[in-house]
């Protein structure tokens, strides 16, 4: 099978998601700082282009967003940094939990995606494949209604599928901008 780079999988995915995007009334880009619990950082981009507002019989009235991003990542020794890469697409719930002093909206967000990794070997872990699971669970606050904050949990996994998993961790500060 024929391996691609990580800027062939972006590009794949933003041609998608962008012409979809005339079709939606709100899009969103943000970005990341990523912190791993692997001595690894790195800045995620993305790009939702897709939200929707659904009424469920279970949870009421929640969001679903899809994006797609990029990451890059540092890890190692000053002297010797490493760097890898990854894009991802992820099917994203949000559900409103609160307000906080009555004007700004807190939201549960949670989600599992699909990401490709360009290195098999992060920060010195063997993750068993280049496909993972991008896993997610954050509180986001509204600020107002171009923009929001938001602290995510991030877990890449390849689920078992191979029997090298340990998996890579990540805590995120995020901002974004709706247009």
């Amino acid at each position: 099978m024929k391996r691609h780079s990580p800027l062939f999988y972006f590009s794949l995915f933003s041609t998608l998601l962008l012409n979809a995007a005339p079709l939606c009334a709100k899009q969103t880009v943000s970005a990341d700082y990523m912190h791993g619990f692997d001595g690894i950082d790195g800045v995620r981009f993305a790009y939702r282009p897709i939200t929707q507002d659904i009424a469920t019989s279970w949870f009421g009235d929640i969001k679903l967003y899809w994006e797609a991003s990029a990451v890059v990542w540092e890890y190692g020794e000053t002297n010797t940094r490493s760097t890898s890469y990854a894009v991802s697409i992820t099917p994203v719930f949000m559900k409103q939990i609160t307000d906080i002093a009555d004007k700004y909206p807190l939201y549960l967000e949670a989600g599992i995606g699909a990401s490709y990794i360009g290195d098999q070997e992060v920060a010195g872990k063997d993750i068993g494949s280049n496909y993972q699971f991008e896993d997610r669970l954050g509180l986001l606050m509204e600020l107002d209604e171009s923009q929001d904050v938001a602290i995510r949990y991030m877990h890449f996994s390849n689920g078992g599928l191979n029997s090298d998993n340990p998996g890579l961790d990540f805590l995120n500060l995020s901002y974004a901008y709706h247009f």
